[in-house]
Formats: C-alpha cells, structure tokens, sequence
C-alpha cells in the first residue's frame, strides 16, 4: 500500500460494501461477506456501523474533540472537560478512544466498527460502548458468537484487552492485510504527513510522536 493510502489522504485502495457508505479493502470485503453470511446463519444480522475512514474524517474527530466541540470520555466512558486538561493530557485522554489522524486502523480498508440493528431496542441509539457488547449488553450474544467464529474468516479484535486504547469488543480487523500496515506505519512515515496538516495540539503530538506509537499503536 502506498503512504497516501497507509495515512488515509488517498481511498483509491477500496472497493464498496453492500450496505450504502461502506467501504473496505476488496480481500478484506470479501472475509466480511462471509462472515455476514455466517453470522446470518447463527442468527445474527451483521452489518457495519463503520468501515473506512480518511485522514479528513478522523482529523475533524480529532480536532472536535481536542476543542471541546465533541464528548470526550475517560477509560470508564465518563464525560470530561477537554479544556480543563493541559494540552499532553487532552491527547492522552483522546487516543484512548480515538486515533491521531494518519494512525487510524479505519483508513487502511482492513477494519470496521460492527453491530445488529436487530438486537438493538426500539428507540435506542448505537453507543459504541463497551457494555453494549459485554455480558447484559444488548449484542453480547453477537459478541460472544464473533469470539468463537471471527478467527476462521481472518478477523479479530485489535482492541480486545485494555492497554493504551479503550476495549473495543465492536473493532474488528481483517489481520491477513492490517498486520502489515501496523507494522509499515512508523513514526518517520507519518511525521512529514502531519506537520503540513491542521491538527490541533500538533506542537505536542510531534514531541510525542515516539510515545503515540509505543503505547497506542503498537500496543
């Protein structure tokens, strides 16, 4: 994969999903077709609730969130007061939950956030939180049924223990192709990238850029 595609500033990589807005790899498209497929057999309506995601989407989360304009929660999904931290720890407090832009799983066409609108209840809005998919939560059946299933079409769960990003039991990667890239993105690649964009606390992130992968992305 070229370093365009690698940092999300290029999508030419994807290929469409069945479900309008989706994109994904096309090998990684069709691990998931059959997963789907699967799913639909146990009784599951596997759909995406994300997928791809560029470098221009994840830099208006990110800059959301570092301003104040977007929620911003700690490790037990509890509000925070963006502007009442020091700068290092809004980043801090961000990249447990949201990736620096150019780091993102999402712009590779490997990953997708998943969920069954079915097991979702009536007036109740996806979340995209942890105990939404654990023991008691509205897709635990579906969760418990990808543990046991996923492996066999090339998926697993990048975010599956708590490290430096949040568990993210709805984070699925296609790990024939997003091994590699993790292992392509380094901090030399994506410093150039980054200075030339508006990233808010981009003074900061650069100092910390070795830090960033340490405990975020090659967790």
């Amino acid at each position: 994969m070229n370093t365009d595609c690698l940092l999300g500033l290029n999508d030419s990589h994807l290929v469409p999903l069945a479900e309008p807005g989706h994109r994904l790899q096309r090998d990684a498209r069709e691990a998931f077709v059959a997963l789907q497929a699967a799913a639909a057999g146990a009784g599951f309506s596997l759909v995406p609730a994300s997928s791809f995601r560029g470098f221009e989407r994840q830099l208006g989360i990110w800059n959301g969130k570092f301003e104040g304009s977007r929620p911003l929660l700690d490790a037990d999904s509890r509000p925070l007061d963006a502007l009442a931290l020091s700068e290092p720890e809004r980043i801090h407090a961000i990249l447990r939950w949201s990736a620096l832009p150019g780091t993102s799983r999402h712009h590779w066409g490997t990953d997708l956030d998943i969920y069954d609108p079915t097991l979702l209840p009536a007036g109740s809005k996806l979340q995209l939180e942890p105990w939404e998919y654990q023991q008691g939560g509205y897709f635990y059946p579906l969760s418990q049924w990808l543990q046991a299933n996923m492996s066999r079409f090339g998926f697993y769960l990048p975010y599956a223990r708590a490290g430096g990003v949040g568990v993210e039991p709805w984070h699925l990667s296609y790990r024939p192709l997003s091994a590699h890239y993790q292992r392509q993105l380094t901090p030399a690649l994506l410093a150039p990238a980054l200075s030339m964009q508006p990233v808010s606390g981009k003074s900061h992130i650069l100092t910390m850029l070795d830090e960033i992968f340490d405990r975020y992305i090659y967790q």
